[in-house]
């Protein structure tokens, strides 16, 4: 099945100037501020059942919406969702065709936040700004989320989900870390770690996000049919700012997925202790850390990654004729040797490296040790939206760091949506009949026609209303009423 994939960031937010701290109106005048092409809707939760396990039972209550969230919501032109969740500003990117484009709009969600926040300045008091940080952790035990979402079958059994991701997840840290400067939530002390997020995994599977984390989470929540799809919610990853490395964690999930569906992966590589592993690879900067197996023996992070890039391999080049896949497999591979050279060598596409080469640099310079304050602030301001504060856009203006896409383009797909999933009918309906939109889901729009009901459109095939098919009929009505009618609706 192929894999539509998507990414949702809560990024971090701080009001400078001001005495006393609310991050909830914070987040609230930052969302109600984008100047973007969006529609202000009620996010339809009747679809939504955030308590369903995919191991097959219910939590009844669990999750339930706060009604308020609902009023600080809005669906953009581009397909993506902006809203307020758990006090952080949300972009929710739009169902993407692959792990290029699904780069391509987490990238747009830096550019939306940044505009927001610039427009919202005419909210605060004189000498008041909002800043915003796409990262995971405050330095103060606090963390939020990252996450990744991947369409699956609904008969691949859940079980072998659980077996063979959770130990890629683990260890794929080498090349999705963000870094971040000491350790949280109790783990052993730690001058620096590759992963903003390793600290905070408690549990092995489970079904919270934001209590008790589990590296794989359970919820079974397909935003589709749920007869055919199961949606993988990935919590267990960092907010990258770097293009190649968001293409590398997006892309290795879906291909071994992809050969998981097919039975081309072998036997899986069971941790003997997942959780402790987690953090324990985190911790390892130097990458040389074995990890125990059940099968009585051990390994690097490193030398998992190079198993399992060797089984995708083997599976792209015998079953799949994809330019992105055969790309991801090209720079996986790049990656892997250079982390076993020298990572300094993937300084110019990895975080974590580049990071950490920046904060040695001000070590060296100004002979600070790792527990000096500055240096928590220097980590915090690399994952700034604002490019005149954010030393990762430093590095990016110096041509420090790889690219795969141009300003131009992220600035394009800031308003027009991914042209090959559901999306395009989203984001279309949002630039068309912007009036008419009164709710949305993932999968469904409702619009107010002027009639005595409102008209609902359901969106249960994620491949479905991409510009092949709908692009002619949208551009061929007037309005919400004539495009339902021609839909068939009543």
């Amino acid at each position: 099945m192929h894999k539509v994939l998507g990414t949702e960031t809560e990024y971090g937010i701080t009001v400078r100037g001001a005495r006393d701290f609310n991050p909830a109106l914070a987040s609230t005048q930052l969302v109600n501020s984008y100047p973007g092409r969006r529609v202000r809707v009620q996010w339809s939760y009747e679809e939504e059942s955030p308590g369903r396990d995919a191991r097959g039972f219910g939590h009844e209550g669990y999750g339930v919406a706060d009604p308020e969230s609902a009023l600080v919501n809005a669906v953009l032109s581009n397909g993506a969702r902006l809203y307020v969740d758990h006090a952080h500003p949300e972009f929710s990117g739009p169902e993407c065709y692959d792990a290029l484009e699904g780069t391509l709009y987490d990238k747009v969600g830096e550019i939306v936040m940044r505009r927001a926040a610039e427009a919202a300045v005419e909210l605060l008091p004189a000498g008041q700004r909002l800043s915003v940080y796409k990262n995971n952790s405050d330095g103060k035990g606090n963390s939020y989320g990252a996450h990744e979402n991947y369409l699956l079958a609904r008969e691949t059994p859940f079980g072998d989900v659980i077996r063979f991701a959770t130990t890629f997840l683990v260890t794929r840290q080498i090349f999705t870390g963000a870094g971040k400067v000491g350790s949280e939530n109790g783990r052993p002390d730690v001058d620096f770690q590759l992963a903003q997020r390793a600290d905070f995994f408690e549990e092995e599977v489970g079904l919270e996000t934001t209590l008790k984390r589990p590296i794989i989470n359970t919820r079974d929540e397909p935003h589709g049919d749920p007869s055919k799809y199961r949606r993988l919610h990935i919590i267990i990853g960092d907010a990258n700012l770097s293009e190649v490395q968001i293409f590398l964690k997006l892309g290795t999930m879906a291909l071994l997925l992809a050969a998981l569906e097919d039975g081309a992966l072998p036997e899986p590589l069971d941790l003997s202790d997942p959780v402790s592993s987690c953090w324990q690879v985190s911790h390892d900067p130097e990458l040389r850390r074995p990890l125990m197996l059940d099968a009585a023996s051990s390994a690097t992070a490193l030398e998992l990654q190079w198993r399992y890039f060797e089984w995708v391999r083997k599976y792209v080049e015998t079953e799949m004729d994809d330019p992105v896949a055969l790309r991801v497999i090209a720079t996986w591979e790049e990656v892997l040797a250079d982390l076993e050279q020298d990572p300094q060598l993937a300084a110019n596409r990895l975080d974590w490296v580049a990071k950490r080469r920046l904060l040695d640099g001000y070590i060296d310079r100004d002979g600070l040790t790792w527990d000096n304050p500055k240096l928590r602030l220097l980590d915090i301001q690399y994952h700034d939206v604002d490019p005149a504060r954010s030393l990762h856009r430093r590095l990016v203006d110096r041509g420090a760091m790889a690219r795969l896409f141009t300003d131009d383009e992220i600035g394009r797909a800031e308003t027009e949506p991914p042209e090959r999933t559901r999306a395009y009918f989203r984001g279309r309906c949002v630039s068309r009949f912007p009036g008419a939109l009164v709710a949305a889901n993932w999968d469904s729009l409702v619009f107010d026609t002027g009639e005595s009901h409102l008209k609902r459109i359901p969106m249960m095939e994620p491949l479905r209303g991409d510009r092949s098919r709908v692009g002619p009929l949208l551009d061929s009505v007037d309005d919400a009423a004539a495009l339902i009618a021609a839909l068939g609706g009543h």
